[in-house]
C-alpha cells in the first residue's frame, strides 16, 4: 500500500484538534465524580 503523506498529515491535524472530553479523563471533572460517588457510599453505609 502506497503511503499518502497528505492523508497522514490531515489525520494528525484532526487528532490534534480533537477536544472531546471523555468521562474517564483525568482532571477536575473526574475528581468531582469520584468524590460524589464516595460520599454517597458513606451515606449508604451509615443508613
Amino acid at each position: 500500500m502506497k503511503k499518502n503523506p497528505r492523508f497522514i498529515k490531515s489525520v494528525i491535524d484532526s487528532a490534534a484538534k480533537n477536544d472531546t472530553v471523555m468521562p474517564w479523563a483525568r482532571g477536575a471533572r473526574r475528581a468531582a465524580f469520584i468524590a460524589k460517588r464516595n460520599a454517597s457510599a458513606v451515606v449508604r453505609k451509615t443508613a
